[in-house]
């Protein structure tokens, strides 16, 4: 399986995009749960972390360290 790697504060793009047209979040919560954040509208999102490693389709942007 291809293991995507990701951490907090990185953008990221879902494969299908928010109702605000944007397709942008950024992860802004990790555990078992993951919180995404839409950068158009700024709605949060709660995913299961299996279920949003499912429905992420690939990193933008790292986190500047």
């Amino acid at each position: 399986m291809d293991d995507k790697k990701f951490d907090l504060h990185d953008i990221v793009e879902m494969k299908k995009p928010h109702p605000c047209g944007e397709n942008k979040w950024k992860i802004i919560r990790m555990g078992a749960d993951i919180r995404i954040k839409c950068m158009g509208c700024g709605h949060s999102v709660l995913l299961p972390r299996t279920e949003f490693k499912r429905k992420m389709k690939k990193v933008l942007q790292h986190a500047e360290e």
